[in-house]
């Protein structure tokens, strides 16, 4: 014994091997630790994005003299703002920023262009959605040194003395529904997305999977349950266990952050309800995939990046490239945080919410029909 080396070289070299043969076999667990760090360089690299550009932005314009044309123009240039919507009511403007459509209004009111000229500094109203500073921040900034900068060209001749500062116009920045850009009132509410993402996908997730390991899957199989019924029994009580969550984080946002709550909470539980279930659908569809817990895990967190990455909860969603915000816009969670902070943090109803409402519908239709079929293929 005392001869012998400390380590057998050839025996180490079996054990190698034997690992490499298993990592091998299990294709799925080497395809998440291959994909998952594909998937982070990806959408670090490419989609995320901390200075958001090419804001939808709407535009009421009651002038149409030359020095509205040239803020309008001015807006597009700096890389900001994208003027997406010509406006022509108020109502339409305050609908557009509610239902999240445009992230700014800018308001041209009526004699703007003869008050500029008289030099009686006209107003101008810029009307922000706010619920997301970071989205919002950097482009208020740019806009003050716009308003300064935007008119010197066409301030000629007898006008020339209009570009003294003061500036020729009183820009009013209106930042709705968070002016002070405090980030708990954006954080916290979208949190309660996070949580219930997490945890209800990788809960149901390991629902079946673990009745394979232990050995009951056959006493299941044995008893006269379809599987339409066994996957909605699987999924009901998570159900009950996601209200509680959700119990706990609004209480919590509440007492001790100060969220305000505007709008209807039965509204925002219903909203909850569809959302809970198009992640307890997902859950159950990664059961009937993976082959062990571990790998229930691993789909879990590949499915769980991408919607946090994605969604808008870190990152402006609106910065992210095209493609990017279209994958988000697969994602339940991205559809829940709009509605959650829609009814929190603005006061919308169903009208408004109803557009980020049928694309989880869809998706939950989607992901039980796929739960289901997998599941029959399980039988079998």
């Amino acid at each position: 014994m005392a001869g012998k080396p400390p380590i057998s070289f050839s025996r180490l070299g079996a054990v190698v091997l034997k690992e490499f043969i298993q990592m091998k076999r299990d294709r799925l667990t080497f395809g998440m630790m291959v994909g998952i760090p594909l998937l982070q360089l990806i959408v670090f690299g490419f989609a995320i994005n901390s200075n958001p550009r090419n804001l939808p932005t709407g535009i009421l314009a009651a002038d149409h003299g030359p020095f509205g044309r040239t803020i309008a123009h001015a807006l597009v240039n700096s890389g900001y703002f994208s003027l997406s919507h010509r406006i022509t009511t108020e109502h339409e403007a305050h609908d557009l920023i509610e239902q999240g459509a445009v992230q700014f209004v800018l308001t041209i009111p009526e004699d703007f262009t003869r008050r500029l000229i008289r030099g009686e500094t006209p107003d101008l109203l810029l009307e922000a959605d706010a619920t997301d500073p970071a989205a919002t921040g950097n482009a208020l900034a740019a806009i003050n040194q716009l308003v300064q900068t935007a008119w010197n060209r066409d301030l000629k001749g007898a006008l020339s003395d209009l570009r003294a500062k003061p500036p020729p116009v009183d820009l009013r920045i209106h930042a709705k529904y968070n002016p002070e850009a405090i980030t708990q009132y954006n954080i916290v509410p979208g949190l309660m997305g996070i949580v219930l993402t997490m945890t209800m996908v990788m809960i149901t997730a390991l629902a079946i999977t673990r009745e394979r390991e232990r050995g009951t899957m056959e006493n299941l199989l044995a008893t006269p349950v379809r599987p339409v019924e066994v996957i909605t029994g699987k999924i009901l009580p998570y159900i009950f266990v996601g209200y509680i969550q959700v119990a706990l984080i609004l209480l919590l946002a509440r007492v001790v952050f100060g969220v305000p709550m505007i709008g209807s909470i039965p509204l925002l539980l219903a909203c909850t309800f569809l959302f809970i279930a198009a992640n307890l659908a997902v859950g159950i569809t990664f059961s009937t995939v993976a082959r062990n817990q571990l790998q229930a895990v691993q789909m879990t967190f590949f499915f769980f990046l991408p919607s946090i990455l994605l969604s808008g909860f870190m990152f402006p969603f609106r910065g992210m490239p095209i493609w990017a915000q279209g994958i988000g816009s697969i994602l339940p969670l991205t559809h829940y945080l709009r509605i959650v902070r829609g009814i929190l943090l603005k006061g919308n109803g169903l009208p408004e919410v109803w557009h980020h409402l049928w694309p989880i519908l869809i998706f939950v239709t989607v992901a039980m029909a796929v739960g289901i079929k997998r599941y029959r293929q399980t039988l079998d």
